[in-house]
């Protein structure tokens, strides 16, 4: 699959959509708390994606492979050691010290906007739970710095891989960040691990996701029979997080950027 080069329009149409997926999740953190299901969270942000944004919920039923059932809610709820595309049900009460991500993919006028953040329910949770969330924040962090043109995708993989292992944290290896545009998923793949200088080089243009999943524990993993909650193998918790970017002239811009965060570029 060719690697997709926007410009002028196609731009605008790729911040758009950037800026109206970080305001779900700049939304939803107040009703982010003890007692609520995640069912209640996803049909929150299903309202206001659709009655307030304008915007169509991309996870709603998305097929990710053949054979595979079409997810069935607006957003992906993750808790404790679900590492991703956790399914969102009114019977999963959440608890204080829970580690949740919430994913949020939206679609406006054709063009996709992806991005994810932890949230730590109650304010607050297990000294490993909340370093397994800062570490996982940082990693993107570092992935991002990486990026500009003449970069390689190795050089994003290494920093996050390099400094989840320092921390004594685990990469995912099976699920990756990827292109996006006018397409949910596009070329090319974008890993968390890997070696500085391999790899697609980075071009002024480029839109992708950097998304890393770190384990607390091994970096095993497991699929669930619903063909779309993965967890980890020794049930210890996962983290992600995740940016929509655009490779710039001279570095990257973060499309998904929300108002509280004070990123290093």
């Amino acid at each position: 699959m060719q690697i997709s080069i926007k410009t002028g329009p196609e731009i605008e149409g790729m911040r758009t959509a950037g800026r109206l997926a970080a305001s779900v999740l700049e939304m939803i953190g107040d009703h982010v708390k003890p007692g609520v299901s995640t069912g209640e969270i996803d049909r929150i942000c299903h309202a206001f994606i659709v009655d307030e944004l304008g915007c169509i919920p991309a996870p709603l039923n998305y097929r990710g492979s053949p054979g595979q059932p079409p997810f069935p809610r607006s957003i992906c709820t993750s808790v404790n050691q679900v590492v991703c595309h956790g399914i969102p049900s009114d019977t999963k009460k959440l608890k204080k010290g829970d580690l949740l991500n919430i994913d949020v993919t939206v679609i406006k006028d054709g063009w996709h906007g992806d991005t994810s953040k932890m949230f730590l329910v109650g304010g607050g949770s297990s000294v490993l739970g909340e370093r397994l969330s800062r570490v996982t924040q940082e990693c993107l962090y570092k992935g991002i710095a990486e990026v500009r043109p003449g970069a390689t995708l190795g050089d994003i993989g290494h920093a996050i891989q390099v400094h989840a292992e320092k921390e004594r944290f685990s990469v995912v290896k099976e699920f990756c960040g990827h292109g996006i545009g006018r397409a949910f998923h596009e070329a090319p793949q974008v890993l968390h691990y890997g070696r500085r200088g391999e790899g697609v080089t980075l071009q002024e243009g480029m839109t992708f996701t950097i998304e890393p999943m770190i384990n607390a524990g091994k970096a095993r993993i497991r699929m669930l029979a619903d063909h779309w909650t993965v967890v980890t193998h020794d049930s210890k918790p996962s983290a992600q997080w995740e940016h929509t970017l655009l490779v710039t002239a001279d570095g990257v811009e973060v499309l998904t950027r929300r108002a509280e965060e004070a990123l290093p570029v």
